[in-house]
């Protein structure tokens, strides 16, 4: 592949040309002068297919609520998640990050859960101390994409202000969208200084929690980080559970 260093720039078909663009940069090859396709080929060219045309919708939905740049690498990173987990298994979502650099988890060390009736609940805990952060701004976005018919059938977006100074009781927050489709729940994390977000990619985070299939409500939860199991196995050490006593 070469790379255009021309003042006008192209994607696409150019007559014997295709350009494209990547990491922030346009390329361009030759086309191929006749194209071999075998049994294998063509399975691994639909399955690329349905898996971007899946991550255009995902990405549609979210994007007028999130506020991660895009990063030149997002397409590509769910897309491979969506290819890799098959074209009827949406379970690998839960956990995408639409910023690489930063989960949710740098924020909220118990991880939330989406119950079967549409609440998102954020257990209790200790909120972190990051340095010129006065406020955490939490928004959680919920939408509801009916991936056979190849739409968005609905949003709904809840958000809450935290102060990491003062004892976080835990929330309940109603995300649930009506109708058919898949439920994908994202939880939006940012650092605030005052009343304006931090700049620092490191205090923004977004990724997708939960995924509750349409049929048989069945609801994947995004996996608890490493830091999390060692902070759980830590307190289990401290504190173990009292022994039970069985009376005869």
């Amino acid at each position: 592949m070469a790379r255009q260093t021309s003042l006008f720039t192209f994607t696409g078909k150019a007559g014997n040309m295709i350009g494209y663009y990547r990491d922030g940069k346009h390329y361009f090859r030759s086309m191929p002068e006749t194209v071999r396709q075998t049994a294998a080929t063509r399975r691994a060219a639909l399955g690329f297919g349905a898996a971007s045309r899946k991550g255009r919708l995902i990405r549609s939905a979210f994007a007028s609520e999130l506020d991660v740049r895009f990063d030149g690498s997002r397409v590509n990173r769910l897309n491979k998640v969506l290819i890799e987990a098959g074209r009827n298994n949406n379970a690998p979502l839960a956990g995408f990050r639409f910023n690489q650099h930063t989960g949710t988890d740098r924020f909220f060390t118990e991880a939330p859960t989406l119950s079967r009736n549409g609440i998102f609940h954020i257990p209790p805990q200790t909120l972190p101390q990051l340095k010129g952060v006065t406020r955490l701004e939490v928004k959680v976005i919920a939408a509801r994409i009916n991936f056979a018919e190849r739409r968005v059938v609905g949003t709904e977006t809840a958000l809450i202000m935290l102060d990491p100074r003062e004892a976080f009781a835990g929330a309940a927050l109603d995300v649930d969208v009506s109708g058919k489709g898949t439920l994908i729940v994202t939880m939006q994390v940012r650092g605030m200084y005052g009343a304006q977000p931090s700049g620092n990619r490191k205090y923004l985070a977004a990724d997708i929690i939960a995924v509750m299939e349409p049929k048989t409500g069945e609801i994947f939860h995004k996996a608890a980080h490493p830091q999390e199991l060692v902070l759980r196995q830590r307190l289990q050490s401290l504190f173990p559970a009292p022994a039970v006593v069985q009376r005869e």
